[in-house]
Order: structure tokens, then sequence, then C-alpha cells
């Protein structure tokens, strides 16, 4: 079960990522943050209406209250890194986020076996190389490197942060709405200095317009989003958080794979070898 949950999360993370990185070249990527979290808190309040989930309100939701305050900062902190530094550095290293609910998995006790270590090893290797590295060509600036590095560390704490806000699943339904409404509350706020500052929340060209017709879009980025975290917290809690970590954050591989198959970039032949021991290692981890 734990192996099925978490690729369904990187499955669910990478099409959510490919979606709003699609968005982000047609509205301003605060925006497409905002927007999408707001509707995915109007169907999910309306989920824990239904299902009675405010009965499981206590002391947990302080995990996806933190959950909800450090996945924006972490989101706009990788973006800007893409503005600043080469996505082929950029990419690979907000990938390293993983190490934050491994860590925590081994701080609680765990001890995965060794076939499970090489698998580890082997995913996260294949998770670097299938972003692309750029090895070569002009200085990243320091700058770049470091949000890339407060984004993963961002990353990583989320999913550490949501794997503790609930033990059931009604009680997920409410922890993911407290989640989306502190992303809104960041979120929106983060908007609202912006445009004081000049900024812009809604495009050049179409204004509203643009906003209005990619609501599907948007729709899906962050319902996608929200049920990713789901199918997290839900493999972090039936198996070895190190196994859970490692598979959900796969994403990479399904966003290349699916620029791939929508949009027709091609994959470096960096990328398919990592694809490949992404693979690799998921079977590793999957079988041990």
């Amino acid at each position: 079960m734990t192996a099925l949950f978490a690729l369904a999360t990187s499955l669910l993370w990478g099409l959510a990522d490919f979606g709003g990185g699609l968005l982000t070249r047609r509205a301003p990527a605060l925006t497409v943050v905002v927007v999408s979290q707001c509707i995915a808190a109007v169907v999910l309040g309306l989920v824990v209406i239904a299902t009675g989930a405010w009965s499981e309100a206590g002391g947990r939701l302080w995990f996806a209250v933190a959950a909800g305050a450090v996945g924006p900062v972490a989101m706009l902190s990788f973006y800007k890194a893409l503005a600043l530094g080469p996505m082929g550095v950029v990419s690979p290293l907000g990938s390293l986020g993983v190490a934050v609910p491994v860590a925590v998995g081994l701080l609680v006790g765990e001890r995965p076996g060794l076939l499970q270590v090489a698998g580890v090893v082997v995913a996260v290797a294949g998770v670097v190389l299938a972003g692309g590295p750029q090895l070569r060509g002009a200085p990243v600036q320091r700058q770049a490197v470091l949000l890339t590095l407060l984004a993963a560390f961002g990353f990583g704490a989320v999913m550490a942060l949501i794997a503790e806000a609930s033990t059931t699943v009604t009680g997920l339904f409410l922890a993911l709405f407290v989640q989306r409404m502190t992303n809104i509350a960041v979120g929106g706020t983060a908007l609202y200095v912006s445009v004081r500052r000049g900024g812009r929340a809604l495009p050049e060209e179409g204004g509203i317009g643009v906003v209005r017709a990619a609501l599907p879009a948007l729709a899906f980025v962050g319902l996608a989003d929200v049920a990713a975290n789901g199918t997290y917290s839900i493999a972090a809690q039936h198996g070895p958080v190190t196994v859970a970590a490692v598979l959900a954050s796969l994403y990479p591989v399904v966003t290349a794979l699916a620029a791939r198959s929508v949009l027709g970039e091609r994959m470096r032949g960096v990328q398919a070898a990592g694809a490949g021991l992404a693979l690799l290692g998921t079977v590793l981890l999957a079988t041990g």
C-alpha cells in the first residue's frame, strides 16, 4: 500500500507541476498559486462539511498550519530560483528536499533493509539526473542556489509535516482544508504586497479573461496538489517514511515525461538515464 500511494503521489505532483508550469507562462505565478488553492479549498470545504470532519479538530492541525505556511514560501523561492539560474541546475537541486522526510524517518527509528537502502540511493540519483543537471555553462548565481536549497527544504518539510497532521481519513480531509486555507493566507498576502510594490496580479495581455479561461486548468492543478498531499499522508502512515518519501519524490520524472508527450520536448540523454534509474530504484524499494 505504501508504494502504491507514494507512486500515486508522484504522478499527481508531477502532473500538477507540469500544469502549473504551463499556466505561469500566461499568468503571474502568485496568481496561479492563490487561485488554484482557492478552488481546492472550496472543494475541500464541501467535503469537510459532508463528512463531518470538523469533529476531528485537534492539536495535530498545527502540523497542517505549518505545512500551509511553508508551502507557498518554498514554491515562490523555487520560482525565483528558476528566474535567476539555469533550470538544468535548479530543478535537480530542488528534488533534494526528499532528504528531510527521510531524515525524520531515520530519527524516529526506521531502519530500512539493505535492498531498500540501495533503492533509495538509486532512486534519488535518478530523480536528480531526470532534471537534466547542467554540468557546464555559465556560472550559477549564489542567490539562485540558496533559494533552491530553501525551496528544497520547504518541499521536504511539507512532506514531513502533512504526514503528521492526521491519523484518520476524515481527519485528513480537515487537515488538507486547513493547509489550503493557510496557503491562501500566505500566498494572498504575498500577492497583495507584490501588487503594492508595482507587480501585476493579472496577465498584461488578456487580463482577467485569461484567468477565467484557465479556471479548469487551475482547478486541476489545485486539486491534483491536494490529492497528492493526501495520498502521501496515507503512504507515510502505512509504511516506512523513508520509502514513501523517496517514491513520492519521483514527480520530476513524471513532469519530464509529460513535457515530452504534450509539448514534444526531447529528453536529454542524462534525463533518460535518470528516468531509468528512478524506475530501477522504485522496483528495489517496492520489493525490499
